[in-house]
């Protein structure tokens, strides 16, 4: 019942991360720059400029925006580029975690015995770590440019000054909850990830016997035939007799040579 709440909580949290990745694509105001306006001047007309993965626009006092859309693909930036394809590939790989997360988890009835649905659980964990980072490499590549632009000591006169915006901190929120909800999900799949070893004593030394032959006695395997005894399989498998016991007379018909 913990495993679970433990998955239904993580798949949440992950799913809810995911939400938020998606939303940034289409938010405005990835970056924010202000002309005029500075000290409480009335006169001064106050102008915003910002921009998002797809266009640039300005807004003025009277709320009237004007924008320009990213003609052609090999006009834009080639960092916005970069941004675009991590979240697109992120979002293409954040598919697939949640389809083997929601088959592999304990409360739904699909996905076949308990092993395999731990062991789907497990790819979709390494699907959320890599999505995860690949959102976060193109939300860090974002805030080194505008950061960069922003700390340049030999700024070109007319180039703005941009600040960060909302899409940016909703992002790395997002990830974050992608990065819990994953470990959120490993910790109910660890016996996948590090299965338990059980110690017996055997003659006298210590051996390591795995979890999926608990329960099997020690014998239990194949010797190879030979021309004296035969083979021998011990353990789940039937036992053949060894010629040697086939050829040897039983204790009436040596009582009968007496």
């Amino acid at each position: 019942m913990k495993k679970r709440f433990i998955q239904i909580f993580g798949f949440l949290i992950s799913s809810l991360g995911w939400v938020f990745v998606l939303c940034t694509m289409a938010m405005d105001y990835w970056r924010v720059s202000q002309v005029g306006g500075q000290g409480g001047s009335f006169i001064i007309k106050v102008s915003w400029y910002w921009s998002n993965l797809w266009k640039d626009c300005s807004t003025d006092s009277k709320s009237i925006t004007t924008c320009k859309d990213y003609a052609v693909l090999w006009d834009v930036s080639y960092y916005v580029q970069a941004v675009r394809g991590l979240l697109m590939c992120s979002l293409t790989i954040a598919f697939f975690a949640v389809v083997c997360c929601f088959i592999g988890m304990e409360c739904t009835y699909i996905g076949g015995a308990e092993p395999t649905k731990d062991k789907l659980v497990f790819s979709g964990v390494v699907f959320h770590f890599v999505g995860g980072v690949s959102s976060l490499a193109a939300y860090c590549l974002y805030i080194n440019r505008v950061a960069r632009a922003a700390f340049a000591s030999n700024m070109p006169a007319g180039q703005l000054r941009y600040d960060l915006g909302p899409p940016i901190f909703m992002g790395l929120v997002g990830c974050f909850l992608i990065f819990f909800g994953a470990v959120l999900y490993a910790v109910t799949v660890i016996s996948v990830i590090s299965p338990d070893r059980k110690v017996i004593q055997v003659y006298g030394g210590p051996t390591y016997m795995p979890s999926a032959y608990r329960g099997t006695s020690m014998n239990t395997g194949y010797y190879e035939r030979t021309r004296l005894y035969g083979s021998y399989v011990s353990g789940r498998a039937s036992s053949k007799i060894s010629r040697l016991s086939q050829a040897t007379p039983r204790l009436s018909e040596r009582d009968a040579f007496v």
